[in-house]
């Protein structure tokens, strides 16, 4: 028979076997501390901040060919974009709302044509360019280390390499010293590609190092025509299949190799597609012949394009002119809050009229 003592420490060992599984379960469960957090997330942005990004805000096509699936809301609410991210309670975004469709209806007459449209577009894509204008001044410091106000390449790439977790030090003595360096082949081929980029971004007479302007071209080739050039061929060369640089429609919606591994994949690819082939018929292929030129293409990409401008008003009317007149009332915009800024509205009809 077990003894009262024995018992108990039993139960005593038990008990402390049970509180270190809770308190492990605990720590487990518990959320990161959100100041490591933070700074996991702020040293992820110093790596990126010198890599060209793929999305570049108000520009309908990502640097890899991807659709922009967030441009109508882009060119609708410019910076205030992240305030609809940030704040979703309905009843602020509505009178936020309403604050925009008041600025974009210039001539008061409490409804949104064509031409204000257009020139709404083109005051909040110049809004995306002067904050990628300011943003590239705190990149561009970060790679100029001896503030001579130029870049060489080879600068730019020990920050890079750095940014990917090599030793700074050793490789800009290796550079310096024109050595090897045993890079992936991974790293190696967007190096070579980020070069190509680097070259175009070197206006004449090139001497293979960027100023502010030239950086700028090379991270946002929005800015610059011969950039905007440059991109568009990167993308028809990704996409295109028989080398005649010329997109047809079907190799605008091919999916990359390797993408769909199974049924629900392609199921989730089918509204993929659809966007593409509607985007590429409607839009892009300017002269509806079935073939996209690289002409077609950089008009479709330049964001300060007036022409495409007024394109994309009457396209965004057209979304939500229930009543056909070819203007947007306020209601129409607030029902149709999705489209325009990401945010759904709820019960927008009964509560627009408690905010007049």
């Amino acid at each position: 028979m077990v003894s009262r003592q024995a018992f108990l420490c039993g139960l005593g060992s038990l008990y402390l076997s049970l509180l270190f599984i809770f308190l492990l379960m605990d720590v487990y469960a518990r959320p990161a501390n959100n100041s490591v957090l933070k700074e996991k997330a702020a040293e992820s942005k110093d790596e990126n901040e010198i890599l060209p990004p793929d999305h570049l805000n108000g520009v309908k096509m990502e640097m890899d060919g991807h659709l922009n699936k967030e441009f109508h809301q882009e060119v609708f609410l410019g910076k205030e974009m992240e305030e609809f991210e940030e704040d979703s309670e309905p009843r602020k975004n509505r009178k936020k709302l309403m604050v925009i469709f008041s600025k974009v209806d210039v001539n008061n007459d409490k409804k949104i044509g064509a031409k204000e449209m257009q020139r709404w577009i083109m005051e909040k894509t110049d809004e995306h360019f002067q904050e990628a204008v300011e943003e590239n001044k705190m990149h561009f410091r970060a790679v100029d280390p001896d503030g001579d106000g130029h870049v060489s390449w080879d600068e730019y790439k020990i920050k890079f390499l750095a940014s990917k977790g090599f030793n700074e030090k050793e490789i800009a003595e290796k550079i310096k010293n024109n050595e090897e360096l045993k890079i992936d082949e991974e790293t190696q081929e967007v190096l070579d590609n980020l070069k190509d980029r680097w070259y175009q971004a070197d206006n004449p007479p090139p001497d293979l190092l960027l100023n502010e302007e030239e950086f700028l071209s090379f991270l946002h080739p929005e800015h610059s025509r011969g950039m905007l050039k440059f991109m568009v061929k990167e993308i028809i060369r990704d996409l295109d299949q028989d080398g005649d640089k010329k997109l047809t429609l079907s190799e605008f919606i091919s999916l990359p190799v390797g993408t769909v591994e199974n049924q629900q994949a392609q199921d989730i690819d089918d509204d993929w597609v659809k966007d593409r082939r509607k985007e590429f018929e409607e839009v892009i292929d300017a002269n509806h012949d079935g073939i996209v030129t690289m002409e077609e293409l950089e008009e479709y990409m330049d964001p300060m394009n007036e022409y495409n401008a007024l394109n994309e008003a009457k396209q965004m009317i057209a979304v939500a002119d229930e009543n056909q007149n070819h203007h947007l009332e306020l209601e129409e915009i607030l029902k149709y809050s999705e489209y325009f800024t990401g945010s759904k509205l709820m019960d927008y009809a009964r509560n627009v009229h408690e905010e007049f």
